[in-house]
């Protein structure tokens, strides 16, 4: 094909008529107008639209172009005949043309002005002449452009200058085209078209190609150059038109009523996902639905965690004839990993790799993050070893996973150094990673590591939100230590960041822990009085510390609360205001709050009877439990673990090994497993029952069963070999813990001092209490307090007192049980060495009133006994003594005394008046 070029005039374009006279060749002259960099060459011009006439009988076309506002965008044109706008390449010495394609000729113009006979002339005819020397050759693709490059996978806020500025590195940027998004002309689609200049822009594009995948605002970035494919493939496509002579067909009413379905099918996945029948319905209302709908499908399910749902729209998307992509693949996947079925999707990676389907990144980041929901860190792992071999290690979001995993597994240091790692391939670390190390730490309880990352936050140019100040405030919460957290909210309030629900909750939930129901409350208040509705979950938390103390009024208030507002109770709400009944013995209400929760439409679940059977089995109401097992049943509710374990330690409390047993095997008759729960019920009713040969065939059932052991475990075999003061049985269980990886923990080295104060040795206890010193755990009250108990039973009151010297030392302070039995120790000697325990009565005693510590009358009754056979009459050690019994003391023992001599007299009157009258009996009988 020639080319023939006529210059026409850069103005006067408000009226420009061009006939088309009918050429020698068979086929009809096609009119196309092609505008390029219009500002830099005419100034003002600009023109947006083209009017065409259809084609005369004569075979003319006139054309009218009208001055309107020009899109911003260059390289333009515009097929008036076809009323089709394409993107063709333009002549950088070319502003603007009108190219007139018939077999041979083509007209354009440039950018300087003709004069005003030759702008008449161009109005009414066309002038043709041989192109230029200087111009390209028709062998020049028209489509191609040096230095133009591909850059997809952008987010929808970056601005032109943020893209300029970073491919500004390899080479000076001549222009950046967006593409917009047609709903929304402000918001790009996520994808450009940059246009490098320069002495070398091909260079220069090859330089940008190098920093594909690389992290542009968290996101890995796709950078291509820009071969011309697809304007190759439209110009052919248009060559196959001219050829055939027809024109374009509208579309017809059947693909846009498909369309229309499609997309109210989209919306409605969008506004209304929890509504899945009207979903499903506006899919089915699509025909022959495209693969974008499919997967949007497959998508759909795999969100819900429905595998089998996801599984047969993707095979329903087979069946209609469409192959699926990688993204229907990765949906699938993500169904599969929603449900916590890792073994399906890993079949699904099989089976889309055999049919020739690489994984991406957004493949190996759902399998990543599915075995860290599990905790399965070492699966983990090993996916992610493979991204990375894959060439994935410039995606963050692989990266994000991987330390999320391990944060949620507790491993800090591997979480540690992948950051590390990440940081070196040239990915910045995002605020929600370092959240999410917070996050980890405040599980771990590592309030210095916790600060150190949130120092880090800051450090980096980063502000912190109201979750990073969250997790401060949650971490503070659960040790206890309030001040703390109430000093972390109101920096966050300096800050300008307002609360939330979740971080109200946490202050809650903090309080809770401590028992302080009131501070609770009153921050529960505030929530309110700020405007933010507390959620099921606050009303829960709350709800549940007045059920814990007894406080059931308060609990009731807060149910009436929820039902009256926005927040309707839920299944929670009801079990646990059950139990709050049932663990003050009020079985009346409880059922009551059953029928409630029924009348109020929730069905009774597992958790539910679960409760009800534990208070059943704390009121001795055996029976009565065992029988929910088959009501259950009936209600089509299906008893889990739990509600046999509940069973097993009801038995054993009242020593019926035969049935703890029975429902031991039960839950292996079911089809279930027992876990470490089940063993952990049915060890402690051996151990109250005294059967520790028993254990051990238990112990090496679980050990066949694959249950490990823990030290919940084997401190209660350690509880029941105290109890029968077995001390080297005792000795073997703590070397298997620590044979096993185990470290004895605080209880366990209790019960061991347990286990030799009763056989008697307590040198050995002794060196215990030294023994846990150098491995860092420190006695606490309960230790002590055995430790006491044992010197006491040995009758060496005075190593008693130097042991509870040594306590008071270390912190503590002595509770009402442990006073009992230093007081008790030190009495039972005062008869035999008076002068050796005096003081330390004295000292003890004066503690305890300090205190206000009374107490009750069988105690005072029994240290009577020993104040008397030390003192034969009150002296000083029986007044100091008697400051801590009951202030009616002496007053019952007055009116005991005047009760036991009043019925003293009565015994004697009643003999004499029997001696008298069988005195006068017998003298009559003498008669």
């Amino acid at each position: 094909m020639g080319y023939s070029l006529t210059p026409l005039p850069s103005y006067g374009w408000d009226n420009l008529i061009i006939p088309c006279s009918e050429a020698s060749s068979s086929k009809q002259p096609q009119l196309f107008c092609w505008v390029h960099s219009i500002r830099e060459s005419t100034g003002d011009l600009r023109f947006k639209s083209l009017e065409c006439n259809a084609f005369s009988s004569r075979g003319s076309c006139r054309s009218k172009l009208y001055d309107k506002n020009f899109c911003s965008l260059n390289h333009s044109t515009l097929n008036p005949c076809r009323k089709l706008s394409s993107r063709l390449r333009a002549w950088p010495n070319v502003s603007s043309s009108a190219v007139m394609v018939s077999g041979f000729t083509t007209l354009a113009s440039t950018s300087e002005p003709l004069s005003g006979s030759a702008r008449n002339s161009a109005r009414g005819n066309i002038l043709l002449h041989d192109a230029p020397e200087e111009l390209p050759s028709a062998s020049v693709p028209l489509e191609g452009d040096p230095g133009k490059v591909f850059i997809g996978n952008l987010p929808y806020h970056v601005k032109r200058a943020d893209v300029k500025e970073f491919f500004s590195q390899c080479g000076p940027v001549r222009d950046i085209i967006f593409i917009r998004s047609h709903t929304d002309p402000e918001k790009n689609k996520g994808f450009c078209f940059l246009f490098f200049g320069g002495p070398d822009p091909n260079a220069a594009a090859s330089r940008a190609a190098e920093l594909d995948g690389a992290n542009f605002f968290g996101k890995p970035m796709r950078v291509k150059i820009d071969d011309g494919r697809w304007e190759r493939d439209r110009r052919e496509q248009r060559e196959r038109w001219i050829e055939s002579g027809a024109e374009r067909e509208p579309r017809s009413d059947w693909h846009v009523e498909r369309e229309k379905a499609s997309k109210g099918f989209r919306n409605l996945v969008e506004d209304h996902p929890k509504d899945a029948r009207k979903v499903v319905d506006a899919f089915k209302r699509i025909k022959k639905p495209k693969q974008r709908d499919h997967t949007l499908l497959v998508n759909y399910y795999g969100k819900r965690g429905d595998k089998h749902s996801a599984r047969a729209a993707f095979e329903s998307m087979r069946a209609a004839g469409i192959e699926p992509n990688v993204h229907s693949y990765t949906n699938l996947i993500h169904a599969y990993a929603v449900a916590q079925d890792l073994r399906g999707a890993i079949a699904c990676v099989e089976e889309m790799e055999a049919e020739g389907v690489s994984p991406n990144a957004a493949t190996y980041s759902v399998i990543i993050s599915g075995y860290g929901r599990l905790g399965d860190v070492e699966a983990a792992e090993r996916w992610f070893q493979r991204a990375l071999s894959e060439n994935w290690h410039h995606n963050d979001v692989i990266y994000n996973n991987i330390i999320h995993a391990y944060c949620k597994a507790g491993n800090m240091e591997r979480a540690e150094a992948i950051m590390t790692a990440m940081e070196e391939q040239g990915l910045e670390a995002t605020l929600g990673l370092y959240n999410m190390l917070m996050d980890g730490y405040v599980h771990c309880r590592a309030v210095d590591k916790c600060l150190n990352v949130f120092r880090r936050l800051k450090e980096t140019g980063l502000s912190p939100t109201v979750v990073s100040y969250g997790c401060l405030i949650n971490l503070y919460s659960k040790l206890g230590k309030m001040d703390k957290a109430l000093q972390i909210s109101n920096e966050m309030e300096d800050q300008g960041i307002k609360h939330n629900r979740k971080t109200y909750s946490m202050i809650i939930d903090g309080y809770v822990q401590l028992g302080d129901t009131a501070n609770a409350f009153s921050v529960f208040e505030d929530m309110s009085n700020a405007g933010i509705k507390p959620d099921g979950i606050t009303y829960n938390i709350l709800m549940n510390a007045f059920c814990k103390n007894g406080q059931m009024n308060r609990a009731l208030e807060l149910l009436a609360r929820m039902e009256s507002g926005d927040c309707p109770p839920t299944l929670r709400t009801y079990t646990i205001i059950i139990d709050g009944f049932m663990k003050i013995g009020d079985l009346r209400m409880a059922f009551e709050t059953v029928r409630d929760m029924k009348m109020a439409g929730f069905r009774p679940s597992a958790a539910t009877y679960n409760v009800i059977m534990h208070g059943l089995a704390q009121a001795g109401q055996m029976d009565r439990a065992a029988s929910i097992i088959d009501e259950m049943v009936v209600a089509g509710v299906h008893p889990n673990e739990r509600s046999y374990t509940t069973l097993i330690e009801g038995y054993a409390c009242i020593g019926d090994m035969g049935l703890a047993f029975k429902y031991f095997n039960r839950i292996k008759e079911v089809g279930l497993k027992p876990d470490v729960i089940a063993y952990a019920s049915l060890l402690k009713a051996c151990c109250k029952a005294g059967r520790m040969q028993s254990t051990l065939a238990i112990t090496a059932e679980m050990a066949a069963a694959g249950v490990p052991m823990n030290n919940y475990i084997y401190n209660i075999l350690l509880d029941g070999w105290a109890q029968r003061g077995d001390m080297w049985e005792a000795s073997d269980i703590m070397q298997k813990m620590r044979h096993e990886g185990l470290t004895p923990d605080i209880h366990s080295y209790t019960s061991f001092i347990n286990a030799c104060c009763k056989a008697g040795d307590m040198l050995k206890a002794t060196e215990t209490i030294e023994q846990m010193k150098q491995q860092g755990v420190q006695p606490n009250l309960q230790a002590y307090t055995t430790l006491i108990h044992g010197w006491a039973s040995a009758s060496y009151p005075e190593k008693a007192l130097i042991c509870y010297d040594e306590m008071k030392s270390a912190g503590m302070i002595p509770d009402k049980p442990l006073y009992h039995c230093i007081m008790t120790s030190l009495l039972s000697r005062a008869a035999v060495a008076r002068e050796t325990v005096f003081d330390g009565v004295l000292r003890v005693t004066s503690e305890m009133v300090d205190q206000g510590i009374c107490v009750d009358f069988a105690t005072a009754k029994h240290w009577q006994r020993f104040l008397i056979k030390a003192e034969r009459q009150s002296g000083d050690l029986t007044r100091a003594v008697e400051r801590i019994f009951p202030a009616d003391w002496k007053a019952a023992v007055e009116e005991a005394k005047r009760a036991a001599q009043e019925a003293n007299d009565n015994d004697l009157m009643d003999y004499s008046d029997v001696e008298d009258e069988f005195h006068d009996e017998w003298e009559t009988e003498e008669d």
